[in-house]
């Protein structure tokens, strides 16, 4: 296939574009280089297979020329991250609804398949096992955090109306805290922050009194049922939770994290107001149900907790440490 994958250049669409060459497509990058990096193209850079467009999705009339060419387009272009959202909800907001409305709307003229990545975040502060058709629980629209679950829920609907609407083949992906390499912790996201800080021997700050539950995913298996989706057909038209249904609590995740990387750090519970400020509401657990992509394609999670802080520690160690904290510059 030839594949635009939007947001290419970041931690999961790198490792997409990795795979989807491995496999033998044609894969066209798209990204503005907010947050990702070129560093993490660098083993597809020089394949004749591969192209790099630096760009907006918001640029519409360049998505509509790299999807007028493309047999699949993965949407993975977003402004992501809960430090990002609150530091900046307008521009969340406006990345992650205009640049997906660009994107069907290109797709609309040609009908490429096009899988539209959206994340847990849309079932809210929801405690129960979340399946794809539970009720979703928000907060009040003056936190500032649930913009990004409200943009990723318009962005799903947008997906199934241009499906029902105008015939574009969508499949809609819902992540639970994808985890890997390349991933840093400078937008809020916890396992590579916390790793940086044991092998740096600082403190682990964990928010709150770190009973909150999440659910951590490895990024090849995120990848391996993105490349599966995309070729299903069975599965356009639908929404698919893609993550692991092993839940732990943060504070059991440092706890794990010191015990991995041998460090000889403390934990030390911060309250999310002295990070986030007094608008903010935290999701105390978030399980995910994965029975409907296992029913139709026989997936499964091959990497456990272990074994996604060791590559994390493994990818940290070949590098800085501080890059996962975001303090050391990362080149373009």
């Amino acid at each position: 296939m030839r594949v635009l994958i939007t947001g290419g250049a970041g931690f999961i669409g790198s490792h997409l574009s990795d795979a989807m060459i491995r496999d033998g497509h044609h894969v066209a990058v798209l990204d503005d280089l907010s947050t990702g990096s070129v560093r993490n193209l660098s083993s597809v850079a020089d394949h004749a297979s591969f192209q790099f467009v630096e760009g907006s999705v918001l640029d519409a009339p360049l998505v509509s020329r790299l999807i007028g060419s493309a047999d699949a387009v993965v949407h993975l272009a977003a402004a992501v991250g809960v430090r990002l959202i609150v530091d900046e909800p307008l521009r969340s907001m406006h990345t992650n609804l205009r640049g997906t409305e660009n994107v069907l709307e290109a797709a609309s003229g040609h009908l490429p398949r096009v899988l539209i990545a959206s994340s847990s975040e849309v079932y809210g502060k929801s405690r129960e096992l979340l399946h794809e058709d539970s009720d979703r629980l928000l907060g009040p629209t003056t936190v500032d955090r649930w913009s990004y679950s409200v943009a990723k829920s318009v962005s799903e609907i947008y997906a199934f109306a241009y499906w029902r609407e105008f015939g574009v083949p969508t499949v809609v992906t819902r992540f639970f805290n994808t985890v890997g390499p390349r991933q840093t912790g400078a937008y809020g996201m916890v396992v590579p922050r916390l790793v940086a800080q044991a092998l740096l021997g600082e403190d682990l700050t964990v928010y709150g009194d770190g009973t909150q539950t999440r659910s951590f995913c490895h990024v090849a298996d995120v990848v391996r049922a993105q490349i599966a989706l995309l070729e299903f057909p069975a599965a356009v038209g639908q929404v698919y939770n893609v993550g692991s249904n092993d839940q732990l609590t943060i504070l059991d995740l440092a706890h794990r994290i010191l015990n991995i990387t041998g460090s000889s750090s403390s934990i030390r519970l911060v309250p999310f107001t002295e990070t986030f400020g007094p608008l903010f509401e935290d999701v105390p657990r978030r399980s995910a149900d994965t029975s409907k992509l296992e029913n139709l394609l026989g997936w499964e999670p091959k990497f456990g907790i272990d074994d996604i802080i060791e590559d994390v520690m493994g990818a940290a160690l070949e590098g800085d440490p501080g890059m996962l904290l975001g303090r050391t510059p990362v080149s373009r």
